[in-house]
């Protein structure tokens, strides 16, 4: 049994006009995921703009999800940071605040050797809580590959990985050589993922439209190919977005489109250009076409 089953919404930070944290409009977010179904909630990751956040507007973020979350579903918490001892008390701050585990990038500044990369997860692990590692080399200069998930795997407490390489064959292969859970890392292999094993799905688009990510996940699990298609096909436009660089301003404008917004991004993330804003709104509304 997965312990993190079903769809994780990989939260936006939420910011006044000025670019301060609205908290406020936070608690009303977890509030309203919660209540579409999501099964859990990941503060304090990239699609978070966690490196932009202040140590004290992390912190105070980290706690606002976990409070509001209330025990009704499980808080991953983003550990990135730029040293091993950074990303250390993150996850030390998650566990003494009631966190169900972090999401744990590897060393971010460099290109780390293989056993940098295995001594950063072992002092992770030694903290005590459940890591969901997070591959993401396209974003990040390290690769986890499915043989040295199999070596970080032997520690205790890691359990899972965010697969975010964009290959779903790495998923079916993480799972023939390690026994870790496997979470989907990027929108638009969602489907495929769960097809494929995947048991959860660390999402973007579903900031904005949970219900129709918690449907599709739940289709794919179920091996529902023909329903699950149908609504695939329409969110497919959106989900591509999330594999952008662009994610962040994309999702927003999604979550604007959804009447949730979240206000700006932080720069140097800056507005996308009318043009790119119109063709997420086209695809907003195709997504709409199909009713769940």
């Amino acid at each position: 049994m997965a312990k993190f089953n079903g769809v994780y919404v990989a939260l936006v930070t939420p910011f006044t006009k000025d670019y301060q944290v609205d908290y406020v409009r936070l608690t009303e977010l977890c509030n309203w995921l919660i209540d579409q179904g999501v099964d859990g909630l990941v503060p304090g990751g990239s699609l978070g703009e966690y490196a932009t956040l202040t140590a004290e507007e992390r912190a105070k973020l980290v706690e606002t999800v976990i409070e509001v979350a209330n025990g009704r579903v499980p808080v991953l918490v983003g550990s990135g940071a730029p040293s091993t001892a950074q990303s250390v008390k993150w996850v030390q701050h998650a566990k003494e605040h009631g966190a169900a585990g972090i999401m744990a990038l590897p060393p971010i500044n460099y290109k780390p050797l293989e056993n940098e990369i295995i001594e950063h997860y072992k002092a992770l692990s030694e903290v005590g809580l459940p890591i969901v590692a997070y591959n993401n080399p396209k974003d990040y200069p390290t690769d986890l590959t499915p043989d040295l998930l199999a070596e970080i795997s032997k520690f205790e407490n890691v359990v899972g990985v965010k697969e975010f390489s964009g290959d779903v064959r790495r998923m079916q292969e993480i799972l023939e050589k390690t026994d870790l859970e496997v979470m989907v890392g990027v929108d638009d292999l969602a489907l495929e993922g769960a097809l494929v094993g995947a048991t959860g799905w660390i999402s973007g688009v579903p900031n904005a439209l949970p219900k129709e990510g918690v449907e599709l996940f739940h289709l794919g699990r179920e091996g529902k190919v023909k329903e699950a298609l149908k609504l695939y096909k329409h969110l497919l436009p959106l989900f591509r977005y999330d594999a952008s660089p662009q994610l962040v301003q994309s999702i927003k404008y999604m979550m604007e489109l959804a009447g949730k917004p979240v206000g700006p991004t932080r720069p140097p993330r800056l507005p996308l250009s009318k043009e790119q804003y119109q063709k997420i709104e086209e695809a907003f509304h195709y997504s709409k076409r199909v009713t769940v």
